[in-house]
């Protein structure tokens, strides 16, 4: 008797084999590429990190590997940017807290960073590039520092009082930081009508600064509102050649009529004393300006030679921010020596 086929078995079979090859694919490890990604450090008091001098460390090539179901969500994430890759060292855990360099195995502390990462758990780090990132600590302590006050331009900036006159920072050990405020034309104008309240900072390398944890009430003489805005025509220029340049090259400035006319805020007395100087726009020109070759535009921020003692009293000040001078280095062409023999 020919029996009778069960094409609804054999369906179901056939349904229950191919979702054992889907979910075994699915367990199957995949490898994820991820070009880059960036280390920072998690805020200490008490320490200050860098990377070679840098804040944050870039991390490149590195491979990730899982299951593929888990590798693709990874990939999802890192497309559409809702999963950034970051990790972040800590110096305390790492045992990183003496002054000095210490030195950092990337592959480890990324294999024990992907452990704690919600989005990535599962997954391993197999390789990364650098190997090894050296890691300089410089110890921080407590220390009361005088303050001084700064404006926009970067001059230090006269002041009746400042209450408290010190803020507790934290600073390297043995240093002379002060502690800074940058006051603006809005604060300068509310220190002279009434107080100003500021936050102090310290910079603690190049770009790195932090805030202190008070801030202080500043207090400045309003005898300097009598500042008048005066316009300046046809200013004095001048420019300054490094003793390498002398003889070799001439300065062609290309928007000079640009930049000798402005205006100033000052006392009469200020912008007496800052007609009277030899040049009142200075031009600086470094050595390493002729790298770019002759005759190749150039910029830089004219200085304004305004007199120190009425700068520091905040007697004189642009009223907008300087101009930068375009100018072309023309090379001076050598004397022609005369012809031998001749008289």
């Amino acid at each position: 008797m020919i029996r009778k086929i069960k094409f609804g078995k054999i369906a179901i079979v056939i349904f229950l084999t191919i979702l054992i090859w889907v979910w075994t694919d699915l367990d199957l490890d995949e490898e994820l590429p991820v070009p880059r990604a960036m280390i920072t450090v998690a805020y200490s008091a008490e320490l200050l990190v860098s990377f070679n001098g840098q804040p944050e460390a870039l991390i490149n090539n590195i491979k990730l590997k899982g299951p593929a179901k888990k590798i693709t969500d990874v990939r999802r994430e890192l497309d559409n940017g809702s999963l950034e890759l970051d990790f972040t060292l800590s110096p305390e855990l790492e045992k990183m807290t003496a002054t000095g360099s210490h030195t950092l195995n990337v592959l480890d502390f990324l294999k024990k960073s992907v452990k704690k990462i919600k989005e990535l758990d599962g997954l391993t780090v197999e390789d990364c590039k650098p190997d090894i990132i050296n890691v300089n600590i410089v110890e921080l302590e407590k220390r009361p520092l005088d303050i001084e006050c700064f404006g926009e331009n970067g001059v230090p900036v006269k002041v009746e009082s400042i209450v408290p006159d010190k803020v507790e920072m934290y600073v390297p050990k043995d240093s002379r930081l002060k502690a800074q405020v940058l006051l603006t034309s809005r604060d300068i104008t509310q220190a002279r009508a009434s107080l100003a309240v500021k936050t102090p900072y310290v910079e603690l390398a190049p770009g790195r600064t932090r805030p202190a944890s008070t801030s202080v009430k500043i207090k400045m003489s309003p005898e300097a509102d009598s500042l008048t805005e005066y316009q300046i025509l046809g200013a004095s220029f001048g420019t300054t050649l490094g003793l390498n340049l002398l003889g070799e090259y001439d300065v062609e400035v290309t928007n000079y009529n640009d930049l000798v006319s402005f205006s100033i805020f000052a006392t009469a007395a200020a912008k007496e004393a800052y007609e009277n100087q030899p040049y009142q726009i200075i031009l600086y020109i470094l050595d390493k300006d002729r790298k770019k070759g002759p005759d190749q535009e150039q910029y830089r921020d004219v200085v304004h030679n305004f007199p120190e003692e009425y700068v520091r009293n905040d007697e004189i000040r642009l009223t907008k921010p300087p101009q930068q001078a375009k100018f072309k280095l023309r090379l001076i062409s050598p004397a022609k020596s005369p012809p031998a023999g001749g008289n």
